[in-house]
């Protein structure tokens, strides 16, 4: 079937309102206006609780259906935040704040969402509870991690959680997921060596950090070419390489390295920030340096629970009839993942279109998309809460 013809009905109303958060981009946890305009909506459309500022600045609306034999809790989310980056879309209702854009669609996550719950909160055909998660900084500020940290699954009672993100290169109105691991852990990690810097003209006088640095970088490639199984997807980069001298004369004494390590599996992960660690370090043992390592995990992977994925694949089925239910795996990574370590759940990708990639500054969301966002939102809460 459609997406359902209410949403057809609201588009204007919420294109608007999709359009406004765009103009207005809000990065991180300061998303004050968005998360007070999510606040003043829903209060509007009769949602039985609001609550502000969880996980700093986060919004929870809570939704009772006609009846509650089960007390069951359904938990679907949205993220608010945008990027620091500068759009260059065009369009009219572009970016009023330089520097700052909505580059990843948050601000049409957050209208469908806000769309689903007017839905919901006109019909409550469902036995149970609806919880509307409004997410802060997902853009790598964890308000997935924050929100559950202040305790929002187990006040809610929240048995099961959704959430959805929009994809550049799948058609409008089709949707993509796949059980287990769907988005990689991202950990950032630091190397930093020390030598004994001197003229370039008598490096044996020295210790080189440049060359010792080099050899760690080459070296850190065999932990996905001889340490991982190669049909496990693992990803070690070193992105960036600093010394404290920029003379074209001068071996530095110390040479600064950062990289990213992204990884699909819990094992996997624990090995690589241990390997990091005894490559960086030997090797500037071998070589006479010293490198101390700082490795940070950032955003664990996000897994499907395999049941509440073909939850989520028959809801989308049910709303485009067009779902790739085997999707490939991303090496990007989402704090999404924070709730499904809680909670069971799913994570499913919507169509954008042929339109830029997310992150690029002349991304933009496509407007045709709410309908089937909506849809797939509010479907979810009426499948795993059918109306008793």
């Amino acid at each position: 079937m459609p997406p359902k013809n209410r949403f057809a009905e609201m588009l204007p109303e919420l294109t608007a309102i999709r359009h406004d958060f765009h103009e207005n981009p809000e990065l991180l946890f300061d998303v004050h206006r968005t998360a007070a305009k999510v606040a003043e909506f829903c209060r509007a459309i009769g949602c039985d609780e609001v609550v502000e500022g969880i996980g700093r600045t986060g919004v929870v609306a809570v939704i009772k259906g006609k009846t509650d034999t089960k007390g069951r809790v359904i938990g679907l989310r949205a993220d608010m935040d945008a990027l620091p980056i500068h759009e260059q879309t065009g369009v009219g209702y572009a970016s009023k704040t330089p520097g700052k854009m909505h580059a990843c669609g948050h601000d049409g996550h957050t209208t469908m969402l806000m769309g689903a719950a007017k839905y919901l909160a006109e019909t409550r055909n469902f036995d149970g509870t609806a919880v509307m998660i409004f997410q802060p900084a997902e853009e790598g500020g964890g308000g997935g991690r924050e929100m559950c940290a202040d305790g929002m699954m187990d006040r809610w009672g929240i048995n099961e959680v959704y959430g959805m993100h929009n994809m550049p290169g799948i058609p409008v109105g089709q949707f993509a997921i796949r059980p287990g691991a769907m988005m990689a852990a991202a950990d950032q990690f630091e190397i930093v060596v020390t030598g004994k810097g001197g003229h370039a003209a008598k490096p044996h006088d020295c210790i080189d950090t440049t060359v010792i640095a080099a050899h760690i970088i080459v070296a850190l490639q065999t932990i996905a070419s001889r340490g991982v199984d190669p049909l496990k997807q693992v990803v070690v980069s070193v992105c960036t390489v600093a010394t404290d001298s920029t003379a074209h004369n001068v071996i530095p004494q110390v040479v600064k390295m950062k990289g990213t390590a992204r990884t699909m599996d819990f094992g996997v992960q624990d090995f690589v920030e241990r390997r990091v660690k005894e490559i960086a370090e030997g090797t500037a043992l071998a070589l006479g340096a010293k490198a101390e390592v700082t490795y940070t995990r950032g955003y664990p992977v996000t897994v499907n629970t395999p049941e509440n994925t073909d939850y989520a694949a028959e809801v989308a089925k049910a709303v485009s009839g067009k779902v790739d239910t085997d999707t490939a795996p991303l090496m990007g990574a989402e704090d999404f993942s924070f709730m499904l370590l809680e909670r069971p759940g799913a994570y499913i990708f919507l169509g954008n279109g042929d339109t830029a990639m997310v992150h690029h500054p002349a991304y933009n969301f496509d407007d045709s998309a709410i309908p089937f966002g909506s849809s797939w939102y509010a479907g979810m809460v009426e499948a795993r809460l059918p109306a008793a």
